[in-house]
């Protein structure tokens, strides 16, 4: 069996300015953090060469969305490269308010996962169903396509981290509980088994996003498949460091 390096991303979101992501970053900067722990942050794209000049090297930093090419007349987008060379290593992929506010299609995810990893990029990939979708009993069928299209695209696991996110726990305080987000971690491990390889499956990363917080972290930890978390709203505030020493 692998072992699997417990990983804790902060997704900052459309959040923060100078002043307020200066006084983050130092409270990161000096805390003592778990050193088995893999630290990205995912700073706003106009925010990615600030937070990569002022984070500490032992924390990696993220951009929270790219494009599916290098470079051209896409108004507004970024690309890998760019994003590599702010010195930033990690890009967030098909996060559900990629997928559900802005209308991206699992297509598209599919191939910016894709020219993300061909530049050499870190990813992590986003799946997770709706509170509809989760009553009529399809989380499953919903996870595993969404893993599919991410699975057809990805050259190299050791790039990418899968970050399961339900969509009704995210931003509503509402948590899976250690229960559900083991079931959901379990079954896609089993699906990367099947589909996939043992390898794969014994060694990515499958992380759970969805209102953690310093209350529920620890618990969330314990589970088997739980190798992490995405952080969004905590991850602004002190108690991230908390989150982050989940394992500690």
């Amino acid at each position: 069996m692998a072992q699997r390096n417990f990983f804790v991303g902060g997704n900052w979101k459309m959040n923060g300015n100078k002043e307020s992501l200066e006084e983050l970053i130092s409270i990161l900067n000096t805390a003592s953090l778990h050193d088995q722990t893999e630290v990205v942050c995912g700073a706003p794209s106009i925010y990615l060469d600030f937070a990569r000049c002022m984070l500490d090297l032992r924390i990696g930093v993220a951009a929270q969305n790219c494009y599916n090419v290098a470079k051209g007349a896409f108004t507004g987008e970024i690309s890998p490269a760019m994003i590599k060379d702010c010195g930033a290593e990690w890009v967030i992929l098909g996060h559900s308010e990629r997928r559900h506010v802005f209308g991206e299609s699992d297509e598209l995810i599919g191939q910016k996962v894709a020219h993300a990893l061909e530049s050499d990029l870190s990813v992590i990939a986003c799946i997770g169903e709706k509170l509809e979708e989760r009553e009529a009993g399809t989380t499953e069928e919903v996870v595993y396509a969404q893993t599919q299209v991410i699975s057809e695209n990805v050259s190299d696991w050791g790039k990418v981290v899968l970050a399961y996110e339900p969509v009704w726990a995210i931003g509503t305080g509402k948590t899976a509980s250690p229960e559900q987000a083991q079931e959901v971690h379990e079954k896609l491990r089993a699906w990367l088994r099947s589909n996939v390889s043992d390898d794969v499956a014994d060694s990515v990363r499958i992380i759970y996003g969805g209102s953690v917080t310093a209350g529920n972290c620890r618990e969330l930890a314990s589970q088997n498949d739980v190798d992490g978390f995405l952080v969004g709203g905590a991850s602004l505030k002190p108690e991230f460091i908390e989150i982050i020493n989940a394992r500690a």
